[in-house]
């Protein structure tokens, strides 16, 4: 994840600003830059590589500005190059940028149109010349962000800063969090309070759509709507070598939150986003020759690679066997050499996981591993490595770890559909922005969870809850219930919706709760049947879905209703409703939501 920091400082802020980005290493990037207001003008240095790189240069071409911002980069729109690095600018305004901007391109030709010249593949930049374009026109810094923030749709966190404006600095969020940090005479800008933990324990979270105007005596804070609001002051717990709960209540609550920048980060590791296309890296074997993948993993992991399952048949036309790893590893499967193997694991320490990799490895498999730690057993042992970058996950019950593992998963199924020619340029460039939109749909899903709260007291009364769902929601119907089970005790159960009449419909009453994951795509009207037979005997339905909740035919007990979005990406969008439901429902019930009885975080036992 990228790096967000900025300081309206006392005196020179260039050292403190490098201090902090280097608190935030462990997030991932591949560039860094800062930049200051240097006498009423902006001055920036940036490197490509590792933060000392850019220390390097600042002995030699130092900086003195006492308001700058700084940021650590992980690449989504343009290479890892230093004319690409943050932070953007023009003579007028200077700008750091976590997330995806999508309509950037529309934005671009329109700026262009207007005589503004682009130097980098970034998306970023066009935010820098759409507020460089309204001061241009005559207005002062905080309008100009004001009207180009309404310009904007997308995932992202901004820091701001201008030329002639010492004492001023802009931050607004949407999708991807930010925090504020208050000191005596002093204000300080962070995507992560760890970054602010030398400087400050006083905090200020923005909430989903708000944008803040920072001053030295202190910040005003503004929702979408203009209005000026009030964010609680927190004292933060935040060490150097600390992951914080932020403003959550729960690290999982946080987990959850945190799904739109990590799967945008997630993404950019393997999709040329300016050009629509998969940048896959290479794997030492012609997935063009690929006939037959094999799955293997546990649990919560083991569900995201049935989702892979669906996506790598339909759109790589490749048969893939899955089965949970600790079955797997005693059936003995035979496996002809050359195959290609997948692993998926967030800790990369799966014990089973792990037995399964040296089984096939020992069968001739090329083997591939999609893990959250880059240096576990797993990732060490296997051929190529497809790594997530969803950071470090406290909560026992994997949220943005799952989503992360989709979002490697639906690209390789892109870039195996390409190699074998099942995927043409016009298609791949479809399902390559039904990806880039998701961060931006979830932003939208995450900013109203006061529905859930109320579905969590009335879960909260059920002995049992039945999960449904056909296609990629059978899948996320298990996953689901697996969650609800972890964190509230509830039994739960998930059942591919066409299997509801072959045993599950006898538990069905008034007292059953009957979650149905069901987008609308062409297997809609399946789905739809089969809630008519949960309502048919009184079950008690809450709707997940994008249709009108007229189309179900019967009377629901709830409705979720989703953003629209590609049936290929709807995996992802559909998993966070599954992960409030349960969490909220856990909270309700107060059990111990971020290390519930008898669960581990890694299991490395059999």
């Amino acid at each position: 994840m990228c790096g967000i920091v900025g300081i309206l400082g006392s005196g020179p802020v260039a050292t403190d600003l490098v201090d902090a980005l280097r608190r935030l290493e462990y997030r991932g990037y591949d560039s860094a830059g800062i930049a200051t207001v240097e006498n009423g003008h902006l001055q920036r240095r940036r490197a490509e590589g590792k933060l000392r790189n850019l220390e390097t240069r600042l002995l030699t071409e130092p900086l003195s500005g006492r308001t700058g911002i700084g940021h650590t980069r992980w690449a989504t729109h343009g290479r890892p190059v230093e004319r690409n690095a943050h932070p953007h600018m023009t003579a007028l305004v200077s700008v750091v940028h976590n997330g995806i901007i999508e309509n950037y391109r529309e934005l671009k030709a329109e700026l262009t149109a207007l005589g503004h010249t682009f130097e980098t593949e970034t998306d970023t930049e066009a935010v820098v010349h759409l507020v460089s374009d309204e001061m241009q026109k005559g207005l002062g810094p905080i309008e100009a962000v004001r009207v180009a923030l309404g310009r904007l749709r997308g995932a992202f966190a901004l820091g701001i800063i201008f030329a002639g404006h010492d004492d001023l600095m802009i931050a607004a969020r949407q999708g991807s969090p930010l925090a504020i940090g208050h000191g005596t005479g002093e204000m300080y800008l962070g995507s992560d309070a760890i970054a602010l933990a030398p400087f400050t324990d006083t905090i200020t979270y923005l909430e989903e759509g708000d944008w803040a105007v920072l001053r030295r005596r202190g910040a005003e804070i503004f929702d979408k709507s203009g209005t000026r609001v009030e964010r609680p002051l927190i004292k933060a717990v935040a060490s150097s070598l600390l992951v914080d709960k932020g403003n959550h209540r729960h690290f999982m609550a946080k987990e959850i939150h945190e799904q739109p920048e990590v799967i945008s980060h997630t993404l950019a590791n393997y999709l040329d986003m300016a050009a629509g296309t998969v940048n896959f890296p290479a794997l030492g074997l012609d997935l063009g020759g690929v006939t037959r993948v094999t799955v293997s993993a546990c649990g919560t992991a083991y569900y995201a690679g049935l989702v892979g399952k669906y996506w790598i048949e339909r759109y790589a036309r490749v048969p893939v066997e899955i089965d949970v790893a600790s079955e797997f590893r005693y059936r003995e499967p035979p496996l002809g050499p050359g195959g290609l193997s997948v692993f998926v694991s967030q800790s990369g320490e799966t014990a089973d996981t792990l037995a399964t990799l040296r089984y096939c490895k020992a069968s001739g498999q090329r083997i591939v591993s999609v893990v959250n730690v880059r240096t576990s057993t797993i990732a060490r042992e296997s051929d190529a490595v497809l790594p997530t970058l969803a950071g470090p996950e406290i909560g026992v019950a994997s949220t943005k770890a799952f989503t992360c593992q989709l979002s490697v998963l639906a690209c390789f199924a892109i870039a195996l559909g390409r190699a074998r020619g099942a995927i043409g340029p016009e298609q791949e460039e479809e399902l390559v922005k039904a990806l880039t939109e998701l961060p931006r749909h979830i932003s939208t899903l995450l900013r109203n969870e006061d529905e859930y709260e109320r579905l969590a007291h009335e879960l909260s009364k059920a002995r049992d809850v039945l999960y449904l769902g056909r296609g990629t929601s059978y899948p996320l119907a298990l996953e689901g219930a697996l969650k609800l089970k972890e964190i509230s005790y509830i039994h739960a159960e998930g059942y591919a919706a066409g299997e509801l009449k072959h045993g599950p419909i006898a538990l069905i009453d008034e007292n059953v709760p009957v979650i149905v994951v069901a987008p609308e795509d062409d297997l809609f009207e399946k789905t739809v049947s089969n809630m008519q037979e949960v309502a048919a005997r009184g079950g008690q339905i809450i709707l997940i879905s994008d249709a009108d909740p007229s189309k179900a035919g019967c009377k629901l007990a709830a409705h979720i209703r989703m953003p629209k979005a590609h049936q290929f990406a709807n995996p992802l969008l559909y998993a966070v409703p599954i992960q409030l439901i349960a969490y909220h429902t856990a909270v309700f019930m107060g059990t111990d939501v971020d290390q519930p009885r008898n669960l581990a975080k890694s299991v490395t036992v059999e």
